[in-house]
């Protein structure tokens, strides 16, 4: 009689969203290699753990797809199991096991430990700050918060993150170390809100405080703030980035719109010239400051009023970086009450009208930086070039800096001092000095 063979478990996990969820996938990972299982990211396993994204209408179907694809591979006897966690799992579980009744287990975005038994895993609390990485080894993800308190209208995100929990510091403190022992040299902190960190724990906005503390750690070079919230603003982070050498010089701050009636509905508890005063300080202290922002065209009532404003002030600010996002009508947030009444073709054309101006702008500043120089991190080598950025950019949003590899041979992850000798609308080109 021939005996089955008892096979090796692999565990594949497969990541969708924001870089909160690749953070998220990275924990889960450490977890599971603590507890000896094989685990791998985005490649072949006959066990798959699909971390997902509800944020919005593009983000949700492409989440919707990647579970059908792994429930046909299930069904087809590629895999043997198929577990969905993250946001949309978080935010629509009943609906799904109606849905997509064949995956084995649906998890929120809290129920780590819950996933991890399901895998035959025990969560281990010790385990802080060790997790495998997914991003190029000079850089990774830091999470000091999880949730948000905003009643922003349009967003869904308290639904499936629930309140602001800040990190402790000294956890933080205790993960920076452990990721520059690996050879990590870049931090890009994120949270759903950077600002709000350490009013739960200390009782006061203790984001400067935290930042002085990881710049001591050794090995660290870069940290950089992904997600601020433009109302309270710490002012205190600015002294900061400016007597710091390692905090980036780099702000991203989403501003989602400027006309007033829009900012009120929106409930941003801002208004236009209380957002134009903050930028105005910002550059004030920290001249040399790349702003980073993310606008929302099309939001319910937005007249062409509203946006001929918005235009206009993108003109006047010349922000150094800015992504526009067309407006999801999400149910279950404020705004789902308003009528959707901005054509959807009008949304693409607001938005591209704002990227067409920021192009403009893009491309003038890069102009002026020809000839100087800068420090670069090297990501990665693509083609014939390799491809690094220097403190004012962030991986996969911003600029980034091009060097012919004829010229001689760049390390992945490593820093080079470099001139810049042309320059496009969002790429430069550069040689090493």
């Amino acid at each position: 009689m021939r005996t089955k063979t008892l096979k090796k478990n692999k565990i594949n996990v497969v990541t969708l969203g924001c870089s909160k969820n690749v953070y998220d996938s990275e924990v889960l990972m450490g977890q599971l290699r603590a507890s000896n299982k094989e685990v791998v990211h985005e490649e072949e396993g006959n066990i798959v753990v699909i971390n997902t994204c509800g944020f919005i209408n593009n983000a949700k179907e492409e989440s919707i797809n990647t579970i059908l694809e792994f429930v046909q591979k299930k069904e087809d006897g590629l895999v043997d199991k198929v577990f969905v966690t993250g946001c949309l799992s978080e935010r629509y579980k009943p609906d799904l096991q109606k849905e997509i009744p064949n995956v084995d287990q649906y998890f929120g975005t809290t129920e780590l430990p819950g996933l991890l038994k399901a895998l035959g895993a025990d969560y281990k609390h010790e385990l802080i700050g060790e997790r495998i990485t997914t991003t190029p080894k000079n850089y990774a993800y830091f999470k000091i918060a999880e949730g948000c308190d905003r009643p922003c209208s349009f967003c869904a995100i308290p639904i499936m993150r629930g309140q602001h929990r800040s990190t402790p510091m000294e956890d933080l403190v205790t993960e920076a170390e452990k990721l520059a022992a690996k050879g990590v040299k870049e931090l890009i902190l994120i949270a759903q809100d950077l600002t709000y960190y350490g009013l739960d724990l200390y009782k006061k906005r203790n984001l400067a405080e935290l930042l002085q503390k990881l710049a001591k750690v050794e090995g660290i070079e870069w940290i950089r703030l992904h997600y601020a919230f433009p109302t309270g603003f710490p002012m205190d982070v600015l002294e900061v980035m400016r007597t710091e050498p390692k905090i980036c010089n780099y702000l991203d701050i989403p501003l989602q719109h400027i006309s007033d009636s829009i900012l009120k509905s929106m409930r941003r508890g801002t208004t236009k010239a209380k957002t134009t005063k903050l930028l105005e300080e910002f550059r004030a202290a920290v001249p040399e400051m790349a702003i980073r922002t993310t606008l929302i065209v099309g939001y319910p009532g937005e007249t062409e009023e509203d946006f001929q404003t918005l235009k206009q002030w993108v003109k006047e600010m010349r922000f150094e970086r800015l992504g526009c996002f067309t407006y999801s009508h999400e149910e279950n947030t404020h705004a789902y009450n308003l009528e959707d009444d901005v054509p959807e073709e009008v949304k693409m054309d607001r938005a591209n009208q704002i990227m067409e101006i920021q192009s403009q702008i893009s491309w003038e500043l890069n102009q002026q930086k020809i000839g100087k120089e800068f420090k670069v991190v090297i990501d990665r080598k693509e083609g014939g070039y390799f491809v690094g950025r220097t403190e004012f950019d962030s991986p996969d949003v911003d600029n980034e800096v091009l060097i012919n590899a004829e010229e001689g041979y760049l390390r992945t992850g490593e820093f080079c001092t470099v001139k810049i000798t042309a320059a496009e609308d969002f790429d430069l080109y550069a040689e090493v000095v």
